[in-house]
């Protein structure tokens, strides 16, 4: 789809950029996962040796273990700059850098211009060569969903400030429970609460010294 509004153009940078960090932060889960491994089996090799001779341990079995767990190190490694972890990750972050700045420029534009159009076409190109197609569709998919569902939000936000200034009846969704503007005060006092912001909204309450006045 042509993006000619320079709004629906910095929505979609707003999209792929928080898809390649999704992309990036399950890189580098996968990749902590890994160095995690290594360094609870090198722990455990260390912790056997200074036990092995503590307790003077010289059997044949005993001075396998740290060969057989040392070669279990060497394959984690090796799988480890196999998938290379550092080389995607390091794509992956210029390109976020990348479409950063592109979206930066693109909130400080009023419309499209030649020079906005070619960086945003050179951030897409960016984007297409730092992840596989079927990945990034997927990422994409999640980025959208997240994306709709912050502007859904911020929505709601707006509205209720809009609600609060002309004095109308204002709901807070919280994520246990639901508290009405009726309410409000009964809940911060539950809570000891004093001047409370919630939702971006100044909710002011009495002090009990005032009720008993």
């Amino acid at each position: 789809m042509e993006k000619s509004d320079i709004k629906m153009m910095t929505n979609d940078l707003r999209a792929k950029r928080d898809a390649l960090s999704m992309a990036h932060s399950e890189l580098k889960k996968e990749s902590d996962k890994w160095n995690k491994i290594i360094i609870c089996l090198s722990l455990l090799t260390g912790g056997f040796e200074s036990m092995k001779i503590q307790m003077g341990w010289q059997t044949d079995e005993v001075k396998l273990v740290p060969i057989l767990m040392s070669s279990v190190i060497a394959g984690c490694s090796s799988i480890i700059k196999f998938k290379g972890f550092s080389e995607r990750q390091e794509v992956l972050i210029q390109s976020i850098s990348l479409l950063t700045n592109v979206l930066n420029k693109c909130r400080n534009h009023a419309e499209v211009d030649d020079d906005i159009l070619l960086e945003y076409n050179n951030a897409l190109e960016k984007l297409e060569t730092s992840l596989y197609p079927n990945v990034r569709g997927r990422f994409l998919k999640q980025s959208h969903k997240n994306l709709l569902n912050i502007l859904n939000y911020e929505k709601k936000f707006f509205d209720s400030i809009e609600k609060a200034n002309k004095g109308e009846k204002v709901v807070v969704d919280t994520d246990s429970d639901t508290i009405s503007s009726d309410n409000i005060e009964k809940f911060n006092l539950e809570n000891d609460v004093e001047n409370p912001v919630e939702n971006g909204v100044e909710l002011k309450i009495k002090t009990i010294e005032e009720k008993s006045n």
